[in-house]
């Protein structure tokens, strides 16, 4: 089968205060990436502040902006001038309503569709349903010049139904940016939330048989240790390059897309499917 080789490039960065310096760094960062090779750059959730919600309901409109906006312009620019594909992660407004987004930029500068976070989770350090609405577009594919792929935020990745959703509409490539880690002084009685995190992400890539780059921040804010570890894996959930826990990086990672056809072939997750039988997935959940 003839491969069919893409480059990866995933900016795990850790955002200041600095909401102008952020962008600006992250544009260097993407350009870092284009200039080892990268023809696709994913940046990490929220990409151009702190992690707000780790505080309830602070003022936090001010980090927010518009689907086409500053950032989309900037970033737009800059991948019609590198001939990359630019996944923009962002704190979106829209009208009276707040979203935590991705905007896409194809390779010639062109801003396609937006994809709205749609798990939202609600928990201690974690409160986005104090800022964010649940996404009303539905899942993604971005048909690009060098892939075919979606971007799943954050808390979505815990959820096997959305990897699937997008798979079965045409997705080779899913994306996670995200913002997790550690609280500090906090130890989970059930296990290590990075191995689990790591862990959920790869069986996506084996029960899909696509390939799985997640993005994640790094640093320490307030009482959240981000714990970066962006990684990329293939179909069958290898990870086949990984960054470190403490610092910025640009992880440039080579994939090769017909892997999925030959894994999937070969394992038949998709035309073993019984639809038939699912139904009771609609069902609301029994407590």
């Amino acid at each position: 089968m003839k491969a069919r080789r893409v480059v990866l490039g995933l900016v795990q960065s850790s955002p200041a205060e600095d909401f102008f310096g952020n962008l600006n760094k992250s544009l260097a960062l993407v350009r870092r990436a284009a200039g080892k090779g990268a023809q696709i750059v994913c940046l990490p959730e929220l990409y151009r502040s702190r992690y707000f919600p780790q505080t309830n309901k602070v003022k936090a409109a001010g980090f927010s902006e518009t689907i086409p906006g500053e950032s989309t312009r900037a970033f737009s620019a800059l991948a019609r001038e590198l001939k990359v594909v630019i996944a923009v992660p962002l704190f979106e407004k829209a009208g009276r309503r707040y979203y935590n987004s991705v905007a896409v930029i194809d390779a010639d500068g062109k801003l396609l569709d937006t994809y709205r976070k749609i798990h939202i989770p609600h928990d201690p350090l974690f409160y986005e349903k104090s800022y964010f609405a649940p996404g009303d577009r539905g899942y993604k594919v971005f048909r690009t010049r060098y892939a075919d792929f979606s971007v799943l935020i954050c808390y979505d990745q815990w959820f096997p139904e959305a990897a699937r959703a997008c798979r079965l509409a045409g997705a080779e490539l899913l994306f996670y940016p995200t913002a997790i880690g550690f609280v500090r002084g906090y130890k989970a009685p059930e296990g290590d939330w990075r191995e689990a995190w790591t862990t959920i992400q790869r069986g996506h890539a084996i029960a899909n048989s696509v390939h799985v780059a997640a993005v994640n921040r790094v640093g320490v804010e307030n009482d959240l240790k981000f714990w970066g570890s962006s990684f990329v894996a293939d179909a069958f959930g290898n990870i086949l390059k990984k960054s470190g826990d403490a610092k910025e990086e640009v992880l440039i990672v080579p994939i090769d897309l017909s892997q999925n056809r030959s894994v999937g072939a070969g394992w038949g997750f998709m035309r073993n499917r019984r639809p038939d039988s699912y139904k009771s997935l609609l069902s609301p959940v029994r407590k």
